[in-house]
This record gives C-alpha cells, structure tokens and sequence, in this order.
C-alpha cells in the first residue's frame, strides 16, 4: 500500500479537487468552503476510482472525504440494487452519516438510505424495493435485509468501511467479511479508521486492491483545538460540580460507564437543576433519535452518554466534554474527547477525578502528553464558570511502561 501525509494546514479548495460544481454549492450553503486534509488527499485518488485508506483524527472530516467521491461516481440502481453501499457500526453514526450526505446525493440526483436496527423494517423494505442508490447501514441490519431478499449487494461497486477499528471493537468484522463476500466482481473499496492495525489490517489485505494510504500527520492523538483541565472532586459534590460547569456554556455532553450510572448521573443533574437526558443501550431507538435530535439542536444543554457515543456521535458545536467517570483506557479517552473540538473549532474536556481514581488519571495524562496538576475544586469554585481561562499548573511526567498505559482500571474499586 502506498502510503500519503499530510500536515493539518494543508490548504485548497473543493473545485480545484475535482467536485462538481452541485456539491460545492450545497457545502458553500452550509459554510464549507475549504477542504480538510483528509478531503484534499482522498478525494482526488478516489474520484479516480483508485481504493483507499484514511487515517485521521476523529472530527476530522472523512465522511465528505469519502461521501464526495462516492456520490459523485454512483450511477442510478435498479429497484432492490444499490450501487454504493456505507457500511458503519453504530445506529447513531449510520443516521448521522445519511443525514450528512443525503443533501449531497441529491444535488446529484441520488437516492439514499439509512439502514439500522431498531427502525421499522418495513418501511426500509418499501425504500429499497422502490430503489435506492446509496445505502448507508449497520452489518446487522443489512445482513438481515440480504436475507430477506429485500435488497441485493451483488451489483454494488463502491463499498465504504467507516470507522473499521470499531467495528473491530464491537464484533463486527464477521459480518462485513459476509457482506463483502457477497458482492460480485471487484468494487472500488475505500475504509477509514482512526487505526490500521491488527484485525482492520487484514481487512486492507482481503478487500483492498492496490490501496493508496493517507494519513494526516499530528503531533500527538489530542486534538491541538482541545483544552483539558483535571479537576480534584469529592463525591458527595461531583453532581454539583458538573452542573455548574453545564451551566456555564450551552451544550455539554457527559460521559459515564455505565448504563445504570448514566440513569443515576442524569437524576442528580436533574435535581440539580439541569436539563438533562440519557442515552445509551438499554434505550429505545426511537427515544435515542429524539434525544440525539433535541441535544444536536440546541434544545437540550447535556446529554448523558456511556461509551455507545463515544465513537457513534458526529455532533457540531459541543462546548464541553465532561469525564463524569474517567474512562477505563487511553483509547477511549481520546475517542470521548473527540466528541468535541471538531473540524478546527476549539473545545474544552473535563475530567472529573475522585481519590481513589487519580493514580488511573495520571496514566491517561501520560499516554496523551497533558500533564496538568490535577486540581481541587468545590461546586462554590468561581473558576468552573471559566475553566479555559484558568491555567493549571504543569507536572513532571513520570516514567511509564506501555503496559501500565494500556492497563485496566482497578477491579478493586468500590461498587456503585
């Protein structure tokens, strides 16, 4: 695979890339006017029809770097024959996806459909059987529908792997093998991942021909426009702690482990004043839609999360990603982090640290480089109300082995 960087300042515009003069119209109206570095070096390569493999840093644009090219090269399909098909893993970011590109598709005068689980059936069945030409899904559901006989993948030839290390994450990776294999001759393939190694690899290897690589070149996995600050909270205040941040900015999105601690987490808020709501596994799909939707705009100021948003959600504007629960590894401290400070505009990520969690923080700080002093802050803290203003002092990193990066939180942990 041939392998292509690029700095983060790389700078030219969508024309001068090879898109056509409707799809640059629709991102003019929505203030894309210049390219990202994963658009500039994907595009191009992919309007050719050359395969593709992007890695770059969450929020860095590549559902256009792929969704562009893709759109621009799908031709009209027979009813129950898309010819380009999104394979993502969540429902969250397959809607979210489609939402995205919808707009695009049809500037070109294509049809595009959403296919998860948990929305009715029925009515993806009637989409499809009345003809689609992009479909972006979920394995599970798509699998579900080739067995239906409601759509056929044989005539695809475009494919697009998004977020391929989670769906390595989640299990999936049997079920895009199945899909994959399923479909006839040699479609273009492009796959995007925040990594390239390990299982995503092998799927470069069997689906992938003669792959051009792209890689956006960055100092460090922590997005530059991210401001992080570690804040010292007792537990008996951490409620309290949140809802004074929450309350100083106009949209916060709070991650915590588990389901039942994402219930919990909202109650206190709540009583505290705050609007908030949960999602997470245990939701409805529909109540996770009309969640998502009232937090996206604007009407809901914090959204409780576990980590089924940490990689799904692709939401502008977050003013504040909050650490309610630190999480268990340094992959997924990014992943949560990169909820906010997206496409070049800045963000601010807090972690709230108990006593007994502050030895697992300081191995976070030193995977990421942000060795901040962890600092104590009550609820009555003026400095919550400004906490990009606030400068934490630096700390001396100490030495650690990958193992102690990579390792678990404490089992020992007292129960909640």
């Amino acid at each position: 695979m041939t392998n292509t960087t690029a700095t983060r300042d790389t700078v030219t515009s969508f024309s001068n890339l090879g898109v056509s003069d409707p799809i640059i119209e629709v991102l003019r109206h929505r203030g894309i006017t210049e390219p990202f570095p994963i658009q500039v070096m994907t595009i191009p390569d992919a309007l050719a029809g050359r395969d593709v493999c992007g890695r770059a840093q969450t929020g860095s644009g590549k559902s256009l770097a792929f969704g562009i090219p893709m759109i621009e090269r799908s031709k009209r399909s027979r009813p129950k024959h898309p010819g380009s098909l999104v394979l993502v893993p969540t429902r969250e970011l397959c809607s979210q996806v489609a939402e995205e590109l919808e707009g695009l598709a049809a500037a070109r005068g294509r049809t595009l459909l959403a296919v998860y689980g948990g929305a009715p059936m029925g009515a993806q069945i009637e989409a499809l059987r009345n003809g689609i030409d992009i479909v972006v899904a979920t394995p599970g559901r798509l699998i579900d529908l080739i067995r239906r006989k409601a759509v056929e993948v044989e005539q695809v030839d475009c494919v697009v792997i998004d977020e391929a290390d989670q769906m390595a994450d989640m299990g999936f990776l049997p079920q895009v093998r199945s899909i994959m294999t399923s479909i006839a001759g040699t479609p273009q393939v492009m796959l995007f991942s925040a990594t390239l190694d390990g299982a995503v690899r092998s799927l470069v290897n069997a689906y992938l021909r003669d792959p051009i690589g792209y890689e956006v070149v960055t100092e460090s996995d922590i997005v530059e426009e991210q401001t992080h600050r570690f804040l010292a909270v007792h537990y008996m205040d951490k409620a309290k702690v949140a809802a004074r941040i929450i309350g100083s900015v106009d949209r916060t999105l709070v991650f915590v482990g588990t389901k039942a601690n994402a219930d919990r987490v909202t109650a206190q808020l709540q009583d505290e004043g705050v609007r908030a709501k949960a999602i997470h596994g245990d939701k409805m799909q529909k109540d996770r839609e009309r969640v998502l939707a009232d937090f996206s705009e604007g009407r809901l100021p914090a959204l409780v999360a576990t980590n089924i948003a940490a990689r799904g959600l692709h939401i502008d504007d977050v003013d504040v990603v909050l650490h309610f629960d630190p999480p268990q590894d340094y992959k997924s401290f990014v992943h949560r982090s990169g909820r906010t400070a997206r496409a070049g505009e800045t963000g601010l990520v807090v972690s709230l640290v108990e006593w007994d969690q502050v030895e697992d923080v300081e191995r976070l700080q030193r995977a990421s480089g942000l060795n901040f002093e962890i600092v104590k802050m009550y609820s009555n803290d003026d400095r919550l109300l400004d906490l990009v203003g606030f400068e934490p002092a630096k700390v001396e990193p100490k030495r650690t082995s990958e193992v102690e990066i990579s390792r678990r939180f404490r089992r020992g942990r007292r129960r909640r």
